[in-house]
């Protein structure tokens, strides 16, 4: 049994934050009914190459454990269909522009009045209300207005995007969460909700720490690379055959980090006798840093790649490919075996 076995979803989203959220919800057993337009469907079907059965892999990526069904919800029939659906849910999601379903007949005090405990969740761009609401919202648009690409690449280069569609997934990811949190108060109080989720706001969130240096200092944070605002060594170095990853959080790591270097001197020098005063000669740290060299067999030149995993996160940047082929993967059941009902793969 899962926890989610009884719960039906009526899914009017697509592309990708609301199809995350959905395929979340499947994951722990509640039945997706995905409503999709004809003759198409989801856009996100033609989004290829490449494409396995005539169907986008990312479409794949996002849908699994769920049923669809064609409708014209401009249509009588097709009103008439979902309104059925409707009358079964216990969640109904969606990512249209604010105002569209409700001048379908379908917004939040409709749905509401006829079904009082459904979940009603809206994923937008800007949210349902202020100056943006209007305007369509796509993950790279977000990461732009949020400053998440400001802050990503490095300082000689122009912003860049994240290499994956992070702001669509987090906010998916956060109207998991409200569902969820809806549904808890659901039990208590016997009334559903309307959950108001907006790309814009997810990713705001995830700037974290560095909106509060923003606030605290007044001085707006960059591009960095890989380099941390506060932590050193706490990046990415490029080495001989590839690039090695290391992070040194805490005076103890940077004491055995030092030692496994073969720089013992350097962790009782003063100018690194705080995580802070690391960070602030960073410099002068980095000379001593480019000692790192990463060599296939023997990890970094004259140190044992043992030893410096052992004192602090540090492990190759590798591509994705590499992931199929580490026992770690399979042995935290990271990629189950999922068989696709109607191409039997």
């Amino acid at each position: 049994m899962r926890p989610l076995d009884d719960l039906f979803v009526v899914d009017l989203s697509r592309i990708l934050s609301g199809p995350i959220c959905s395929m979340m919800l499947a994951d722990m057993g509640a039945q997706i009914i995905k409503v999709e337009p004809p003759p198409h469907g989801d856009d996100s079907r033609l989004w290829g190459p490449p494409f396995v059965g005539g169907i986008s892999t990312y479409f794949h990526s996002i849908n699994r454990g769920k049923k669809s069904v064609g409708l014209n919800l401009k249509s009588d029939a097709g009103k008439r269909i979902l309104w059925e659906l409707i009358d079964r849910a216990d969640v109904l999601l969606e990512n249209f522009r604010p105002g569209v379903l409700a001048s379908l007949g379908f917004g939040y005090e409709a749905v509401s009045a006829r079904n009082p405990r459904v979940i009603y969740c809206s994923i937008s761009g800007f949210g349902q209300t202020g100056p943006y609401r209007d305007r369509p919202g796509y993950d790279v648009v977000a990461q732009g207005e949020a400053g998440l690409m400001d802050l990503t690449g490095y300082p000689d280069q122009p912003p860049a995007k994240v290499g994956t569609s992070i702001s669509d997934i987090v906010t998916g990811m956060y109207a998991c969460q409200g569902i969820l949190l809806a549904l808890l108060t659901r039990y208590r109080s016997k009334k559903g909700q309307f959950i108001d989720i907006s790309l814009l706001d997810s990713t705001l969130s995830m700037l974290t720490y560095q909106s509060l240096m923003y606030l605290t200092t007044g001085k707006a944070p960059g591009r960095m690379g890989t380099r941390h605002p506060s932590i050193v060594p706490y990046e990415c170095f490029e080495v001989g055959d590839g690039f090695v990853n290391i992070g040194v959080t805490n005076q103890k790591q940077w004491t055995a980090f030092c030692r496994v270097l073969g720089l013992p001197d350097l962790a009782t020098d003063s100018r690194f006798a705080t995580t802070a005063l690391i960070s602030r000669n960073d410099a002068t740290a980095s000379v001593f840093l480019s000692r790192i060299a990463w060599n296939p067999r023997d990890g970094p030149a004259d140190v044992s790649a043992g030893a410096v995993a052992a004192t602090c996160p540090a492990l190759r940047v590798r591509v994705l490919r590499a992931h199929r082929e580490r026992r770690q993967a399979a042995g935290t059941a990271a990629e189950p075996a999922l068989a696709h009902p109607r191409l039997h793969r």
